[in-house]
């Protein structure tokens, strides 16, 4: 090989180093992007500039216009008005002759009044026993007298911790929304009292959830921070494809974990990279491929050519994995084939990880990926496990937005409140059931009972008219 000139040797390293200034100046490009989108504020939702040639608004004119959809006529009507015509026309005074009638139906919210109601306890004793007995109306939501006498009624109660912990409205937005829409007075505190009531009647409810998480076939775990009287806690969520359970915990470790899900759990886990998770070493181990396809592209888009080649070919591999999951679900692959094409992937996958990387990035994605190998594919073998913990990120996701309004709880009872209601709400929209009359029934029973809201038809509350006090 020609030994090379000192001009070429000049040339060749000019080159080279207008090469890594154009490298470092795109890094330096990208790095400041990252640090505003860090610091960008949350009310415009905007992460880059505006489409110099964005799309038209709306639909779709012609036949590409897609299903039209119209508000349905109303199955009944409760009011009938006429809309008269005037006596004389408006523009030129001249006499009106009718041609016709057409029906037009609106859906009204109707006058909002607040119901008052005594309730007259009977009080007295049993000729045998002695014991006191006091008697209970259906309707009641407890047994208090005195300054206790006078509570919020179980419609209130159930819409007020809807707006707290389903909507994430403060105690004080709560407390308005009451007023303005009912025109029903009641304090914040009042509104965090009642909450806390109905949450100590939804406590055997939520255990039971519990209990149904422990038992499912497959959990998807995930957390975020939460605050407890300003301090760093962990809001857990377990959603299964039945039931979701929150807890919030005082940390993020496998102890805190297994206050819902066993240790010695064995069923199917999706999940994220963190470490804890595989501490569950019975369970069937489901690393979530998006977390992973979202670190490759972004990788992509900060590192070089050359760097850019391990991401690249990691990104691949997912995708078709999961396209050989959809072909698999449609019925389009035998069972041999898939077979093949999972060994080839794993093959593939495997070549990928045996190579050095000089960049750390790459040699950091390497390193993660070999941790998590054993947990890449579980999905291809195993129908019905979810790719993805896209459960959990979805159950998690309310709990984020009302941790921007109001930022957590003050005091464990408070969280404890917290985590019973949200998982009894987040069921409820899982089953289809109607949270409204699932906590008017628990409000209205006399002592807190365990309600399955798996059921198809849930029982109804258990109201004796009398209860003794022993």
């Amino acid at each position: 090989m020609p030994q090379e000139t000192d001009a070429e040797k000049i040339a060749r390293l000019e080159h080279e180093i207008e090469q890594l200034k154009q490298e470092i100046e795109r890094l330096r490009r990208a790095l400041e992007e990252a640090l505003r989108a860090a610091k960008r504020q949350a009310a415009p939702f905007s992460r880059r500039s505006p489409k110099a040639n964005p799309q038209k608004p709306g639909r779709k004119a012609g036949a590409c216009y897609g299903r039209k959809g119209h508000r349905a006529v109303p199955p009944t009507v409760d009011q009938t008005l006429e809309a008269e015509l005037p006596p004389k026309c408006p523009h030129c005074g001249g006499a009106i002759t009718e041609n016709d009638v057409f029906d037009q139906y609106q859906t009204e919210i109707p006058e909002p009044r607040v119901e008052r109601i005594r309730f007259r306890v009977h009080l007295g004793c049993c000729q045998q026993c002695g014991r006191p007995v006091q008697g209970r109306h259906p309707r009641q939501t407890s047994d208090a007298s005195g300054a206790a006498a006078s509570q919020l009624g179980p419609r209130a109660v159930a819409l007020a911790t809807q707006l707290n912990k389903g909507l994430g409205l403060p105690y004080g937005k709560t407390s308005v929304v009451l007023k303005q829409a009912f025109g029903l007075e009641v304090t914040p505190g009042g509104v965090c009292q009642a909450i806390a009531r109905a949450g100590r009647k939804a406590e055997p409810t939520y255990q039971g959830l519990i209990e149904q998480v422990r038992n499912s076939p497959s959990v998807t775990p995930d957390e975020t921070g939460w605050k407890v009287g300003g301090r760093l806690w962990w809001l857990w969520v377990f959603a299964a494809s039945e039931v979701t359970v929150y807890s919030i915990q005082p940390g993020r470790g496998f102890q805190q974990a297994t206050v819902v899900l066993p240790a010695d759990y064995a069923g199917g886990l999706p999940r994220d990279g963190w470490s804890v998770y595989r501490r569950f070493e019975q369970a069937l181990h489901q690393t979530c491929l998006a977390h992973l396809l979202r670190r490759c592209r972004e990788m992509i888009e900060v590192c070089g050519p050359a760097a850019a080649r391990f991401p690249e070919t990691v990104k691949g591999i997912l995708q078709e994995a999961l396209e050989l999951r959809n072909r698999r679900d449609e019925g389009t692959i035998g069972e041999h084939d898939l077979a093949l094409a999972c060994g080839r992937l794993e093959a593939r996958l495997d070549r990928a990880l045996d190579s050095s990387y000089r960049s750390a990035a790459n040699a950091r994605l390497a390193k993660h990926l070999q941790n998590e190998r054993d947990a890449v594919f579980t999905f291809l073998y195993c129908a019905g496990l979810d790719a993805t913990n896209w459960r959990a990120e979805q159950a998690i996701r309310p709990a984020v937005v009302a941790r921007k309004v109001w930022g957590g709880n003050r005091t464990p009872r408070g969280a404890h409140t917290q985590e019973i209601l949200v998982s009894l709400l987040a069921t409820c929209r899982q089953q289809h059931h109607s949270a409204q009359t699932v906590l008017i029934g628990l409000l209205c029973s006399p002592e807190p009972h365990k309600l399955d809201l798996t059921a198809a038809d849930l029982p109804p509350p258990r109201l004796p008219a009398i209860r003794a006090d022993f």
